[in-house]
């Protein structure tokens, strides 16, 4: 899943895409790379981000969603808003990426329109969810809140159905590694899984790396880990590469054969 920040401010590269005529070269760029998703969003969530308006939003998603051709991409819309999901399956949006944890409302547009589905956790707003992260078992309680909404999401029918642990969203550093390192712990016939933990500060936490652009290699290694350890989709800023390191660890017999 290749990222396509349609935004002023997103962490990494905030700003880049914000031009349609630079977004779908960039979307045809990922794709021509080796990305089976494109995802798009038109609202930072990124540690103290402000929400936008639904119009903003719509204003920044709408024009490149309708100038993409749906036959050639599978499309993703990253939002939180449903009258934002409505109007982004209504042109042709293909699975919705839901950062609010599970919204009724996006849950009954997935239903309506038979789209994909990702489900993401998250602990607060993407405002407040770093200022001070709590958990007694982060892996447990982060399954717990799928495991909850397992029901209700199979009552859908929905045709994929995936889960995002949500790496960096209302997590310190120590739950981040631990819902890495102990990924097969979401694996269930009930759902895929999604990693998203492309460029995040994680690494610079580890590493040094302040600037999200000097992340690669920390990025490669936990996508890698991330399909080891049973990742369907991992969510990532640097498609080529990370493409390239997925095909040599397949080559390697350390990760399975990748469709």
């Amino acid at each position: 899943m290749g990222i396509l920040n349609l935004t002023p401010d997103s962490f990494s590269d905030g700003g880049q895409f914000l031009a349609p005529e630079d977004a779908l070269t960039h979307a045809h760029g990922m794709a021509k790379q080796g990305a089976q998703i494109i995802d798009l969003g038109g609202e930072s969530t990124r540690p103290g981000s402000e929400p936008v308006s639904e119009q903003e939003e719509l204003a920044r998603v709408l024009p490149v969603i309708e100038c993409l051709a749906k036959e050639d991409f599978i499309l993703s819309l990253d939002t939180t808003k449903p009258e934002v999901a409505l109007a982004g399956l209504q042109a042709g949006v293909h699975i919705l990426n839901d950062v609010s944890g599970g919204n009724e409302e996006m849950l009954a547009h997935a239903s309506r329109f038979r789209s994909g589905y990702v489900l993401m956790h998250a602990q607060g707003t993407p405002k407040n969810m770093q200022d001070a992260p709590t958990y007694e078992d982060v892996v447990e309680e982060v399954r717990a809140f799928f495991d909850q909404k397992k029901d209700l999401i199979q009552s859908l029918d929905l045709p994929r159905l995936w889960i995002d642990p949500g790496i960096g969203f209302g997590k310190s550093l120590d739950h981040n590694l631990a819902l890495m390192r102990e990924l097969d712990e979401f694996i269930d016939p009930a759902w895929g899984i999604l990693l998203g933990s492309s460029r995040k500060s994680w690494i610079d936490h580890l590493c040094g790396a302040p600037d999200p652009l000097d992340r690669l290699g920390g990025s490669l290694c936990s996508a890698l880990a991330g399909v080891a350890r049973g990742a369907e989709i991992v969510r990532v800023h640097d498609v080529g590469e990370t493409v390239q390191a997925l095909e040599v660890a397949k080559g390697l017999a350390l990760i399975d054969p990748i469709d």
